[in-house]
């Protein structure tokens, strides 16, 4: 029989639709209770256990009531379509009479690690795939059009309860963490087991979380079993009192993840739109970044000599980009208006790309890429996407949240390293000045990306018993 007891999440903290909320926040709390006027001990006893999940229902609610509103009116586009879903009022039809394997991915990153991991699960079992964000949904959408997917409920009793009753789910996979604690709890009591996959622990998460472990053990205990991308990730959870039996190492899923396509009628715009130029990527950029890089950009002599596509993280910031890009003096163009746009238009210096599911594959086009969210300290993004084409990488120094795949990358000098504005322009215009040194560099990022494969088939040893349960369950 597989052990029912548990152990920790992969990132540490508590989700509010849409925002982190580091979870030994709500230890301060818990000392309001008087619970921490006393040595703390390893775990929190069954009441006190009791009163956290009442003060956790009670925050949420709170949080709820006051940012509720806000939200709404600052993304009303986005979640008031989805309202009564998420509240549990009005659950999405059921595809499949039978139960399903539950697989919950928080937007699209992780809907890609579960597209990795879903055709290598048994095909008699049907799915169901959560999302939080609405670019999750629509790429879950797309990826999965057998299975069920909707929203993830907020994590509030009636609603998490009304959607256990309406898919009675076997087994729930976590791709990458995203603990919710009243999911959890319910998933325990009704005997579901949870496996969580392809997780890991930032810098700063673990730093928090050591120094409240105790008060956030509620939230690892009804997690069975988990894999994590590296041995870091691993002698962390250690660190926090997870039982070693229960770690697994199983690497960075994304790693295996298959070559994106690229529409035909994709490639021949921007080969339009280049015109012959060279094209610099830069992808998944944050707030504070596109300054940063449109002055690289510039100090190049802007589209004179390469055409840039410069791809925010976060869809709602596409119409802040685009203003950003009305003061400056290049000629620009979004995405979604390009196809429109007729050859004898200016060629534009720089292409705004407000279109979802076309950055992964486009970068098969790029002769650089920059990895956004690195010039500025937000721990930095996926490298993966464009060395995986041989395509020469630059990047930032804030890479805290991909620290061992920095570090490979640096140890094989498969990418460049820049800290400032100046920096970038110096490397593109040498780059493009020089692109069979380019090539080389970009040569040895594709082989780090080989090297690291296997992590689909370790997680897939990790998952055999617990899959092969719920296949006997009913």
């Amino acid at each position: 029989m597989i052990p029912s007891h548990s152990y920790g999440p992969s990132d540490y903290t508590v989700r509010i639709h849409g925002s982190r909320i580091p979870a030994f926040a709500f230890g301060h709390g818990l000392r309001e209770f008087g619970f921490a006027s006393r040595p703390i001990p390893r775990q929190l006893p069954k009441a006190e256990r009791g009163m956290w999940n009442l003060l956790y229902q009670l925050t949420l609610s709170i949080v709820l009531l006051v940012a509720g509103p806000i939200v709404l009116l600052r993304r009303h586009r986005h979640y008031t379509p989805t309202l009564l879903r998420r509240l549990g009022l009005r659950p999405t039809p059921v595809k499949s009479v039978n139960r399903p394997l539950w697989i919950h991915a928080v937007s699209v990153g992780e809907v890609g690690v579960a597209a990795t991991l879903a055709p290598h699960l048994p095909a008699d079992l049907p799915l169901l795939i959560t999302t939080i964000t609405p670019t999750g949904q629509a790429r879950a959408t797309e990826r999965f059009p057998a299975a069920d997917v909707t929203y993830l409920p907020f994590d509030l009793g009636y609603a998490v309860h009304r959607f256990f009753n309406a898919y009675r789910p076997r087994l729930l996979i976590l791709t990458e963490g995203d603990l919710w604690p009243t999911v959890l709890r319910c998933a325990r009591r009704r005997g579901v087991p949870v496996i969580v996959i392809n997780s890991r622990i930032g810098e700063r998460s673990f730093r928090r979380l050591r120094r409240f472990r105790p008060l956030i053990s509620p939230l690892f205990e009804p997690v069975d079993c988990f894999g994590v991308q590296t041995p870091l990730d691993r002698d962390r959870l250690l660190e926090l009192g997870v039982d070693s039996d229960r770690v697994h190492v199983t690497g960075n899923l994304k790693f295996d993840s298959p070559e994106p396509d690229l529409a035909a009628n994709l490639e021949s715009l921007f080969l339009r739109l280049a015109g012959g130029r060279p094209i610099l990527v830069a992808g998944s950029t944050m707030p504070g970044e596109e300054e940063m890089v449109l002055a690289a950009f510039e100090s190049l002599g802007a589209g004179e000599k390469a055409l840039l596509v410069i791809a925010p993280r976060h869809p709602e910031r596409w119409k802040e980009v685009a203003e950003r890009l009305e003061h400056t003096r290049l000629n620009w163009i979004r995405r979604s208006s390009a196809a429109a746009s007729n050859a004898g238009s200016a060629i534009p210096g720089v292409v705004l790309l407000d279109t979802l599911g076309e950055l992964a594959g486009l970068y098969r086009l790029a002769t650089s890429a920059f990895v956004g969210g690195t010039l500025v300290p937000t721990g930095g993004h996926n490298p993966l996407e464009p060395a995986r084409f041989g395509v020469p990488v630059v990047a930032g120094p804030s890479m805290e949240n991909f620290l061992e795949m920095s570090e490979s990358f640096d140890a094989a000098t498969a990418w460049a390293r820049v800290n400032t504005v100046g920096e970038l322009a110096t490397c593109w215009a040498s780059w493009l000045d020089k692109p069979q040194e380019a090539g080389r560099v970009g040569q040895r990022g594709a082989v780090v990306v080989k090297s690291q494969g296997g992590a689909l088939r370790r997680t897939l040893e990790m998952l055999r018993p617990w899959i092969l349960e719920a296949e006997g369950s009913s």
